[in-house]
């Protein structure tokens, strides 16, 4: 029997399938409609979807580096408890892995992963583990030498926060203070121009509402503005910022001191941007009475 788009939108409509799962389901049984819907059921795949409406901010980070290349991937999960799981860090591994070898994220939703793809197996493990879980984020990194860091690890180079800093010159331990410094400080860019000219402008109108709030003529205003958007630089900015090892260098003036040049750097931290919505206790247990 011809699979066509109806049949395909349909069965998704009223099981919150994947496209593809829901197409694969009705070749399987030959178009019959319930057939496909018990399909899924059994795949695990209905009870999955029912789950991807949940929002998914807790979970890990991982970082790899192999040679000169690093990947940071984020997964997450509903809850914090499933990000200690081991069946949850083996995949995740997984998932890293299989990063150093493509570009984009949606790549990687379609690399291969112990024979299936990583969609796949995501879409399989919340069926087994019982959590909405996404695949959020890919960041790579390449420099003559590659260094990476994981703040509050839940295993070997995956945790909360993941780091990675590229390296000119110096060595590995000139690179995991500086990895530290930028998980504990998040810069906002590598040096003033790479910031986003659209946080600096913000910042601009904000200095200059509270300058003018002061009363003070504008030539006097104007200089307020140059001096606080010069201490916004610095304080924003990687190479600018006072370095936590030692705060009488400036980032930049350390790693000069380690015969190292830093030329890029990534940090992810799971679920920064996430909007989570709150819900009383009764609501979150109906929600969890109803699977």
């Amino acid at each position: 029997m011809a699979i066509t788009a109806a049949m395909v939108k349909e069965l998704r409509e009223s099981t919150g399938a994947g496209m593809m799962d829901a197409k694969k389901a009705l070749v399987e049984t030959d178009g019959d409609m319930e057939a496909a819907v018990d399909w899924l059921r059994t795949k695990g795949l209905a009870k999955a979807a029912k789950k991807s409406g949940r929002t998914a901010a807790e979970g890990l980070v991982a970082v790899l580096v192999e040679g000169g290349k690093g990947v940071a991937v984020e997964v997450n999960s509903e809850t914090d408890f499933v990000a200690k799981n081991g069946e949850f860090q083996t995949m995740v591994a997984g998932i890293a892995k299989a990063a150093l070898g493509v570009n984009t994220v949606e790549e990687l939703a379609e690399a291969d992963l112990g024979g299936k793809s990583v969609a796949t197996t995501l879409t399989d493990k919340i069926a087994t583990i019982g959590e909405n879980m996404t695949l959020r984020r890919l960041e790579k990194l390449e420099g003559d030498i590659v260094v990476s860091y994981v703040h509050n690890a839940a295993t070997e180079g995956m945790g909360k926060i993941g780091v990675l800093v590229a390296l000119t010159g110096g060595d590995e331990a000139i690179g995991k203070q500086v990895a530290m410094h930028i998980a504990a400080v998040n810069p906002a860019a590598l040096s003033e121009a790479d910031l986003d000219p659209a946080i600096v402008e913000k910042e601009r109108q904000v200095q200059i509402d509270i300058a003018r709030e002061s009363g003070k003529p504008d030539a006097v205003i104007e200089k307020m503005i140059v001096g606080r958007m010069q201490k916004f630089v610095a304080e924003s900015t990687l190479l600018s910022q006072q370095f936590v090892v030692n705060p009488d260098l400036t980032v930049e003036a350390a790693a000069k001191e380690a015969g190292a040049t830093i030329t890029g750097f990534v940090r992810v931290e799971v679920g920064e941007g996430i909007v989570v919505e709150k819900e009383d206790f009764a609501a979150e247990v109906a929600k969890a009475a109803q699977g």
